[in-house]
């Protein structure tokens, strides 16, 4: 049986450098490459078994001259959004930093610094700064070829791997890892990418995963690491599916987690795509995170020339308007152990304050058991309305049309919602809990 792991609260950011990404709950992802250009999704390079020398000719034609990293803060703090995670490299190799390891790079290809702007962006807005790192590089003459390579189907592979190097490619991951842990001040989040043991794939061992993970711990002792090296790191991150409970690890303790979610189901720019989620589903996904004590980290993918998708920008904008007033239900809030959500809705909590997400709207009456020491009040949260309620003292017995009904237990509390459903994304009904209940 797992323990449960402790609900963030706001004393905590002062005592954990990592708190921060327990109280925030929520975080935007940027990726961004090359592969933005063809429009084909991310793995264009993978799945159309290209090889290098021809998928260069795009770094002679990257120009992101719509690449705003402000307007990308700004869009994400309006979002409710507490961290973001751009794609330093993605497996195609191509690095959006000036790294002098290699000149397949956006300063040598636009004269632009693309990491520079993003940390400095995000700072600005007071933002918490992360960067993804691929572990992989289809491009790099010392990365072997592999089961996921573009030139795993190549007529003369065994000619082309012939004299790669991994000891060599290891030392240049490395490098780069020391570049820009060292080169942008704090960073306090770093999503590898990602390990695949086994036949004709790479292990931890391919990265020296330990020796990385050590590197990443010295240059920057706060920093949050996630679990693709193939340890355990600091959180586990399930990807485009959302975990049915809270999430454990091999000994049955609660882990930090945080759910990779799209918009559309790509993760780079994919011009055909547009099956974009509604603002409510990605809504629900989010605070059905939180109620599991979880985090979500939504991605989108700016255009061949760095601009954000209009449909993003347009969800961006509606999850802002709901956290705007909504917040408080997302942000340093966990979930509300012992509470059973009664149907159609799902509950977060912060301290005293219970807050019930409801998915589907009753007809005026919401029935809530094990609530522990009573309630004080209640309020719809969007604009603070009281809500009236009333508790069970015994069991109830009523006879309509000569069919029973079954009761009520004893110390069910009923809230009357208005019949009417709020014009809100998602409605939230916000408890305050007597004070000798708090969490």
């Amino acid at each position: 049986m797992s323990t449960p792991a402790p609900t963030p609260t706001l004393q905590d950011e002062h005592a954990d450098p990592r708190a921060w990404f327990d109280l925030g709950r929520f975080g935007l992802f940027i990726h961004f490459g090359l592969y933005a250009i063809p429009a084909r999704h991310e793995w264009v390079m993978s799945r159309e078994q290209r090889t290098p020398e021809d998928y260069e000719r795009y770094a002679e034609l990257f120009d992101p001259d719509r690449f705003d990293a402000r307007t990308i803060a700004r869009a994400a703090r309006a979002a409710g959004m507490r961290y973001a995670v751009l794609t330093t490299k993605h497996h195609e190799g191509f690095c959006l930093w000036d790294s002098a390891l290699t000149d397949y790079t956006s300063v040598a290809a636009c004269g632009r610094d693309l990491v520079a702007e993003f940390v400095a962006a995000l700072r600005e807005e007071g933002l918490k700064v992360g960067f993804y790192h691929s572990l992989i590089d289809w491009h790099h003459e010392d990365f072997t070829i592999d089961r996921v390579h573009p030139l795993r189907e190549h007529p003369d592979r065994a000619a082309l791997d012939a004299g790669r190097d991994m000891a060599r490619y290891r030392e240049y991951l490395h490098g780069q890892v020391r570049e820009l842990l060292t080169g942008y001040g704090t960073v306090d989040y770093l999503f590898f990418d990602f390990t695949y043991p086994g036949e004709d794939g790479k292990g931890p061992e391919d990265w020296d995963s330990e020796r990385l993970l050590a590197l990443v711990r010295e240059l920057q002792p706060g920093i949050i690491v996630n679990d693709r090296l193939g340890l355990s790191g600091d959180l586990v991150t399930p990807e485009q599916y959302q975990p049915v409970a809270p999430m454990v690890g091999p000994d049955g303790q609660e882990v930090r987690w945080e759910s990779c979610q799209t918009t559309n189901g790509s993760w780079g720019y994919d011009r055909d795509n547009h099956d974009f989620k509604s603002a409510d589903l990605l809504l629900r996904m989010l605070v059905d995170s939180v109620g599991k004590n979880g985090s979500m980290l939504l991605n989108v993918g700016p255009d061949g020339r760095g601009g954000l998708r209009r449909e993003d920008l347009a969800l961006l904008a509606e999850i802002g308007d709901w956290m705007d007033l909504h917040g408080d239900a997302v942000h340093g809030a966990g979930p509300a152990r012992g509470i059973e959500a009664p149907q159609g809705t799902i509950l977060t909590r912060r301290g005293d304050r219970l807050y019930v997400h409801l998915t589907a709207w009753p007809m005026q009456s919401l029935h809530l058991t094990g609530l522990p020491g009573g309630v004080r009040a209640a309020r719809l949260l969007h604009d603070g309305s009281e809500v009236a309620f009333r508790v069970t003292a015994q069991p109830e017995h009523s006879v309509h049309d000569n069919m029973a009904i079954d009761g009520l237990a004893p110390g069910t509390v009923t809230f009357t919602l208005p019949i009417r459903r709020p014009e809100v994304l998602l409605p939230v009904l916000e408890i305050r809990l007597e004070p000798e209940a708090r969490a």
